[in-house]
């Protein structure tokens, strides 16, 4: 089985697999890896993936981010224009205002995003934003909002 290869594709199958709502049990890293090696991932992408898991959980127990003030408007980067297109930026905002992503979580998945450093298209961005709205205390809801949006395909927001 052949899968296309990117840090996306092997973070969107680690949820699947393994973070998401699988009683699969984890013996740890390596034997994650050589699983990941059977169905076809090369190992480059897979050290990315994990360090990019790793950089996550650094930045979200590090963060003490003070909340922006509900009138501000968050500008996006030329790196951040760069990565993401026109439909993404907007379905940011439609996340933001729609309290899905708080102003804290919404940096987190640009910071990852642009760790990324290469162009996502929609279904791997509400990947990422799954991602880190799971391992983020306290976002349960807005993680089940985001994943009737990733699994239902709901599409009603401005683009």
């Amino acid at each position: 089985m052949l899968i296309k290869q990117s840090v996306v594709d092997v973070l969107m199958f680690l949820f699947e697999e393994f973070m998401g709502d699988s009683n699969e049990p984890i013996d740890g890293r390596s034997d994650i890896q050589v699983r990941l090696e059977e169905v076809g991932f090369q190992h480059q992408e897979i050290d990315q993936a994990f360090s990019w898991l790793e950089d996550l959980a650094t930045l979200r127990e590090g963060s003490n981010h003070v909340s922006a003030n509900t009138s501000s408007i968050r500008i996006f980067s030329d790196v951040e224009k760069s990565i993401l297109n026109k439909e993404c930026l907007g379905f940011l905002i439609f996340l933001e205002q729609s309290k899905i992503l708080t102003p804290v979580t919404r940096e987190l998945v640009l910071d990852r995003i642009v760790a990324l450093e290469h162009p996502l298209d929609m279904e791997q961005l509400k990947w990422i934003v799954m991602i880190v709205l799971h391992t983020h205390p306290g976002e349960e809801n807005a993680f089940a909002w985001m994943e009737s949006l990733v699994f239902n395909e709901i599409t009603d927001y401005i683009q």
